[in-house]
């Protein structure tokens, strides 16, 4: 089977992490700082703080920006469920915006319209959380600039998106946001075996962060209510949490991010290549938005269902069955069976509905060979009945 997204697990990774397993610090020693700013420096952003999962760091980043009871947050229904239940751990509220259609992300027109209802309701968000999916940058200026409008702090969750640039500069520099969250689980894009990474250019949130991943707890004599009684001492000054990464996932996250580029350029390749091999068929292929250069963590396919005599169940399980390991990302949450709960169904944000009656996620990594790209094309225009 070939599967829709891998790991490349170099010799020189496993010797940074040996070289861990061999030194003194296996937790909260050196590799960590140096991995949050080897993050920070990529991006053009000025800290790190790394975490054991992207949820995690979503999570600290709502801490961060004050979000609680009574307050909303709002993110996109095509998207990974933490990216709203990030909210609903801080006693938050949830709503959703629909998606651009050929973008799949966030749509701003429709954020806009939202806003303008939600001011005169008195129930404006107080996060945004724009996801670009699949690697494909948001219209981050549009978002920004209502932000500034209405108020709203912003968390950028590009776990899809590193190495990825907007209007020229890469994704997690936070010029358009208060926060930007990466993920390094094993099929994304780099891997630290898991992990995630909050960036921001605010040296407070920076530090609010910090505190919220290792229990609130400081040893920093700054911020301590009283003067240290030792060098043993340290308060808790928060209530945090046991969120901290590793120095093996750190060591093996340094080790990928010097591969990052290489990852980037091949994966375009691969793009190309199936945008060629699609050309006149009934598939919609990615849409490469002009201000956004995408990490392709991600290859997306819409079926155009009017034109293929298969329904969109019939050509996923056949694809698979020809050892096609393809992926469905994502089915919108506000369907999942938690959030209808909530008032939430079928109806109610209808791109993201489409979308998913029709999109399948294709093979996409750095290491997929030509050959297996073939056998991929191949697959695919016999699920759909044409020649290959």
């Amino acid at each position: 089977m070939i599967p829709y997204g891998r790991q490349d697990i170099t010799q020189a990774d496993i010797d940074a992490v040996i070289e861990v397993l061999e030194s003194e610090f296996l937790t909260q020693g050196p590799k960590v700082p140096a991995f949050e700013q080897a993050i920070a420096s990529k991006v053009g952003a000025s800290y790190g703080v790394a975490v054991n999962s992207a949820t995690s760091a979503l999570h600290i980043a709502c801490l961060a920006l004050g979000l609680g009871p009574g307050d909303w947050l709002w993110t996109s229904p095509i998207t990974f469920v933490a990216s709203a239940n990030c909210a609903l751990y801080c006693g938050a509220q949830v709503d959703f915006v629909d998606i651009d259609p050929c973008s799949y992300n966030l749509d701003p027109s429709a954020l806009e319209a939202k806003l303008v209802v939600a001011e005169r309701e008195g129930r404006l968000p107080k996060i945004v959380v724009p996801v670009h999916l699949s690697g494909q940058p948001c219209d981050m200026q549009a978002i920004y600039a209502l932000a500034m409008r209405y108020g709203f702090k912003i968390i950028e969750d590009a776990s899809h998106a590193i190495g990825g640039k907007y209007r020229g500069e890469y994704v997690g520099n936070c010029r358009y946001s208060d926060i930007t969250v990466f993920s390094f689980h094993p099929v994304k894009i780099i891997t630290a075996g898991e992990g995630g990474v909050a960036t921001t250019n605010d040296r407070v949130l920076a530090e609010r962060m910090a505190l919220s991943r290792s229990h609130g707890i400081t040893r920093d004599p700054a911020l301590m209510t009283q003067v240290p009684d030792g060098s043993w001492y340290y308060q808790q000054i928060c209530l945090g949490f046991n969120y901290r990464m590793t120095e093996l996932q750190a060591a093996l996250g340094i080790s990928q991010l010097k591969r990052l580029d290489s990852y980037i350029e091949r994966r375009h390749e691969i793009a190309r290549e199936y945008e060629g091999a699609f050309r006149g068929l009934p598939i919609v292929t990615p849409v490469q938005c002009s201000d956004g250069y995408s990490a392709y963590h991600l290859y997306v396919i819409r079926l155009q269902l009017e034109s293929i005599s298969l329904s969109h169940k019939e050509v996923f399980e056949a694809l698979r069955r020809c050892g096609v390991g393809v992926n469905l990302h994502y089915i919108p949450v506000h369907i999942q069976p938690y959030y209808q709960k909530m008032g939430y169904g079928f109806g109610d944000f209808p791109e993201a509905e489409k979308y998913y009656r029709e999109a399948i996620s294709l093979p996409m990594y750095a290491t997929l060979t030509s050959e297996q790209q073939t056998l991929v094309v191949r697959a695919v225009k016999s699920a759909i009945r044409l020649p290959s």
